[in-house]
Formats: structure tokens, C-alpha cells, sequence
């Protein structure tokens, strides 16, 4: 057998195995729906959601070394969507980990941006500290970035991290256009050419993480970040889907290791291959 014969048997393989995947977790989500959709109580102790014992003691160097991390997810979900990621940051040294849920009748991407500025500036009063690091997953990080370039989050938010996130828009499902949110996230939508205007001096790292799996991206590449003015790391995973991006662990080792990254390092292109 030759060697393009043996290359589509593999890819078959691949697809499969991550098609698969897309459908487990798909069930799985669609179980732990109705525990997410409640807005979460702040400050309350980190054993009862995210896998971390109540009573487990922590350094205070532990608690000082990562700024709060709020987690964003994306469209028709909700908080759910981030239980295995919370866990994986709070058995790993993350103190202050906050999923936000958006209503569901959400219509503006900057309607929403502006009401998780307001939320972000109530998270840092409430904690004492200046800054945050963002995880946005598909729509969450497309509202999130929107914060940042566009309304000064850049002053609040020192990394964001998205996972599969449509930054230069997607053509998946166009009859999901009749929803006035999925059609600001097409390719030329007045968000996303605003998302091109000139953004001088932005202080946030921004790290995209994107999949050659991701069946929700067309095109795959429109996940990455391509913008002259922002410190950006492109991330390409391998062997996973859309739905599988915020719950994987590896994924989630690369989010721990991306947050620790110092700045420095933004710049890298960098690939995970979970296959």
C-alpha cells in the first residue's frame, strides 16, 4: 500500500476517534447543563465545584502568584462547559477561578462585552487585585476580546486565552444567521471589522488556541489571531474537536502552562497534539 493510501486511512482514523469524542462529551454536557445554569455565588469555597477539598490549605505565595481567572463560555452553553478546567486550576495552585454566565437571549457581542467589564471590575474590588487572566470558549473569547480592544479591558486583563474562537469569522450553519449573535460572528460583520481597527499600545497577551479538528471553524484558521497591533501566540491542537477544546486535559496543562508563560514568550507559535 502507498503512502497517500496509508495517509487517508490515518486521517480517517483520527476523525473518527475525535467525531466520537465531539459526541461523548456532547452527552456528557448536555447532563451537566442544568447544574450551570444557575450564576455562581463569588467567593464561596473552591472544593464543592471545582475537585479542590474544602479545609485544603494553600501558601500564601500560592494565592499571591496567579490573578484571578474568570472563565467564559460560548454560545447556547453555559459555566458547566468548564467544571474539568476549573478543577484541573484549582488542584494546580489557581485561587480565585470565576465562571460567568450570559444570558442565553444575548443579541450584541458588545452588549455582553460591557456588562463582563462590569463584572471583571467587581471581581477585582472584590479580591483586592488589579488584573485578570480571561478563558474564553468560541463566542466567550470573541466577547472577550472585544473588552480588551475595544472598550480598555487591556487596563484588567493581563492574558486571554480562547479556544476555538471565530476571530476572523466563520461560515459553519448558515441558517444559525437568523440568531443576531451568530451573524456578528460571519466573516466581515461590523464586530469583527471593528476587531481589525488599529488597537496601539493594547497591554493584554492574547494566546488562541485552535483545532485542525474543529469542524465549527471554516475556515480552521479563521481561530487564530492576525492582527499587527497585539501580542499574540497561535496554539494549533491536534486530533480534538470544537466541544472537546475546554474540557480535554491536555488542553487544559497547555492553559495552565500559557498563563505561566511570562510575556516574553507571547510571541511563540506553539502546537499540542493530543491524538
Amino acid at each position: 500500500m502507498g503512502f497517500l493510501p496509508l495517509l487517508r486511512i490515518r486521517l480517517s482514523t483520527v476523525l473518527l476517534r475525535a467525531t466520537a469524542l465531539e459526541l461523548a462529551i456532547l452527552v456528557g454536557h448536555l447532563l451537566l447543563y442544568p447544574s450551570g445554569m444557575a450564576s455562581e455565588r463569588p467567593d464561596r469555597p473552591e472544593g464543592d465545584a471545582s475537585g479542590t477539598p474544602i479545609g485544603t490549605s494553600m501558601l500564601p505565595t500560592q494565592e499571591r502568584a496567579h490573578p484571578p481567572v474568570v472563565l467564559l463560555h460560548g454560545f447556547i452553553d453555559n459555566r458547566s462547559v468548564f467544571v474539568l478546567l476549573r478543577r484541573s486550576l484549582a488542584r494546580n495552585g489557581w485561587r480565585h477561578i470565576e465562571s460567568l454566565n450570559y444570558s442565553p437571549l444575548t443579541c450584541d457581542i458588545r452588549t455582553a462585552a460591557e456588562l463582563l467589564g462590569r463584572h471583571i471590575e467587581e471581581i477585582c474590588a472584590r479580591t483586592g487585585r488589579r488584573e485578570v487572566d480571561i478563558v474564553g470558549h468560541s463566542l466567550g473569547g470573541l466577547i472577550a476580546r472585544y473588552y480588551v480592544q475595544r472598550l480598555g479591558g487591556d487596563r484588567r486583563v493581563r492574558t486571554l486565552v480562547t479556544l476555538g474562537t471565530p476571530h476572523s469569522g466563520t461560515s459553519v450553519v448558515p441558517l444559525a444567521s437568523a440568531h443576531p449573535i451568530v451573524r456578528q460572528m460571519r466573516p466581515g460583520s461590523a464586530v469583527l471589522e471593528e476587531l481589525r481597527l488599529p488597537a496601539p499600545g493594547c497591554r493584554t497577551r492574547f494566546i488562541s488556541f485552535w483545532s485542525d479538528l474543529d469542524q465549527l471553524m471554516i475556515p480552521l484558521e479563521t481561530a487564530c489571531i492576525d492582527h499587527p497591533d497585539l501580542i499574540v501566540r497561535n496554539v494549533r491542537v491536534s486530533g480534538i474537536g470544537h466541544l472537546a477544546m475546554p474540557v480535554h486535559p491536555t488542553v487544559a496543562a497547555s492553559i495552565r502552562e500559557a498563563l505561566e508563560t511570562s510575556e516574553s514568550d507571547a510571541g511563540m507559535s506553539g502546537a499540542v497534539s493530543v491524538a
